[in-house]
């Protein structure tokens, strides 16, 4: 039987071995953008334990923030799922699995835009969550809504807001505690300035803004945990170990970290230390950026790519391979920590659990399912470093030069037939997924991926609308990429990655 309400009141007595989240019907208090399986393994999650133990009582509804996504089978489970936990920790074997029921529904704001808006209605909302990956946090200028979806996060959030504003009357005890979790430095205050140009554009009251301001919270914040999602290798085992089906399984990881730069009107709200969660306070986020974005999704960052092109499957394949797991730790130990200034110890120790997790034989995280914007992914975690290990060595680290030439080899694309970016890799075509404006660029520079690795490797560097600045300024990189460039393109990923680590 499918897993919903009407199969987990009959059955929730004979579920051995499950943690089942609270039962009882509350008020939908969370709004969530996006309904993927980090926020559904990481947030929902975290809610579902507060709830479950009695110190939060509250629902929370996904909005889909793309026009493709999974609300139909959200609902189909009455917003139902099973998550499993699984990793090594210090030596020991950590295996849980819960069923979440703290996901009351879900929204395609594409498709029923009123019914979003309605959300905004309800007196009892008061929490609003995202992750639209690095990309999604950008002001886009666009219209005032108009009965219609706009495409851009923080339109649709000016929107709900502004709805919120009249329906209640800039009343002050409606405002939202509004906490992205987005991989971007200052996620909640970049949020919020998107939202006031837009307020600013479609000619909202003064009041508004005023609201805006004083009234709701916008929250910065950084998240940890590694979630490869639906474990399709094993479904059939672990669903007859369940003994019931389920679509949107997601396994995770049992490591979470979720840092929150908020004040005490959000902590005393949201009673997530109380019930034992990894969840940290404070007034400065940055040393927990620091270490989390540049060790952590830098080094993640650093070999996808590479792994990716040379055939590896997994994350673990990639850390485990001799060659391979070699260039990451050439990167990560002779590259991105000397070029962070934290005591050496505690870089290493940091360093040295990403490892264990990165190996953790219960996930199988595919290097596919994480090639997603790479180009605004590379640009957050692994340019910083980049650039600060030439300033402070004068020469430019190879591994990470190196990650950046296959960048720019795996956007190496054509589009199909059904107007998809295809690439391909030892004679087998993938699919290349970023926002619109990357794709076009790399499918116009077909001739120079043929022709001219130089002008090429010049062309990327120089689009400031990737970087933020030309990198072609930075002595001798342009020289550096396309040299790695051209070793690729005439020789192949393995040959090219022996090369850089010989």
């Amino acid at each position: 039987m499918l897993l919903n309400k009407k199969y987990l009141h009959a059955e929730s007595p004979s579920l051995e071995g499950i943690t089942v989240g609270a039962l009882e019907d509350a008020p939908e208090r969370v709004i969530q953008f996006g309904e993927g399986n980090f926020l559904r393994a990481f947030v929902d999650w975290q809610f579902n334990e507060i709830s479950r133990l009695g110190l939060f009582k509250g629902k929370i509804v996904l909005v889909q923030p793309l026009r493709d996504g999974m609300v139909n089978e959200i609902n189909e489970q009455d917003g139902l799922y099973t998550l499993l936990q699984r990793g090594i920790s210090n030596d020991k074997k950590i295996e849980r699995t819960d069923i979440i029921t703290s996901v009351s529904r879900g929204i395609n704001p594409y498709t029923d835009w009123q019914a979003y808006l309605e959300c905004a209605h309800n007196p009892d909302m008061r929490f609003m969550i995202s992750n639209t990956t690095e990309s999604g946090i950008s002001y886009v200028p666009s219209p005032k809504p108009e009965g219609e979806c706009p495409a851009s996060f923080p339109a649709k959030v000016a929107a709900f807001l502004y709805e919120r504003f009249t329906v209640f009357q800039g009343a002050d005890e409606k405002g939202m505690i509004i906490i992205p979790c987005e991989l971007i430095t200052k996620n909640g205050d970049q949020l919020k300035s998107a939202v006031l140009k837009h307020a600013a554009d479609w000619l909202c009251e003064p009041a508004f803004a005023a609201w805006i301001n004083l009234s709701n919270h916008f929250c910065n914040t950084l998240v940890d945990r590694i979630v490869p999602g639906y474990p399709k290798d094993e479904i059939g085992a672990v669903l007859a170990r369940l003994g019931y089906e389920d679509k949107i399984v997601v396994a995770t990881e049992p490591f979470a970290l979720w840092v929150i730069q908020g004040d005490s009107t959000v902590r005393k709200e949201l009673p997530f230390t109380e019930a034992g969660l990894n969840v940290i306070w404070t007034n400065d986020l940055k040393p927990y950026r620091l270490l989390k974005v540049r060790i952590l999704n830098g080094s993640h960052t650093l070999f996808t790519i590479p792994a990716f092109l040379a055939g590896k499957q997994t994350v673990r394949e990639t850390v485990d391979d001799p060659l391979i797991g070699r260039f990451f730790k050439k990167g990560l130990f002779d590259e991105i920590l000397p070029a962070l200034d934290f005591p050496l110890q505690q870089k290493r120790e940091f360093a040295e659990a990403i490892i264990e997790r990165f190996k953790n034989p219960f996930i199988k995280h595919y290097l596919s399912s994480i090639t997603l914007n790479s180009v605004s992914k590379f640009k957050v975690r692994v340019l910083p470093s980049l650039l600060e290990s030439f300033r402070r060595t004068g020469t430019l680290p190879v591994a990470m030069t190196f990650s950046l030439a296959a960048l720019i080899k795996y956007y190496d694309g054509a589009r199909d037939s059904h107007g998809a970016f295809i690439g391909v890799r030892n004679r087998a075509v993938y699919t290349i997924k970023d926002d619109d404006e990357v794709i076009e660029f790399f499918a116009s520079q077909d001739v120079l991926y043929a022709s001219n690795a130089g002008a090429l490797a010049g062309k990327v560097l120089g689009n400031t609308a990737f970087w933020d600045r030309d990198l072609n300024d930075v002595p001798g990189l342009t020289d550096a990429i396309t040299g790695h460039l051209i070793t690729i393109l005439e020789h192949g990923m393995v040959a090219a990655i022996q090369a850089v680590t010989a």
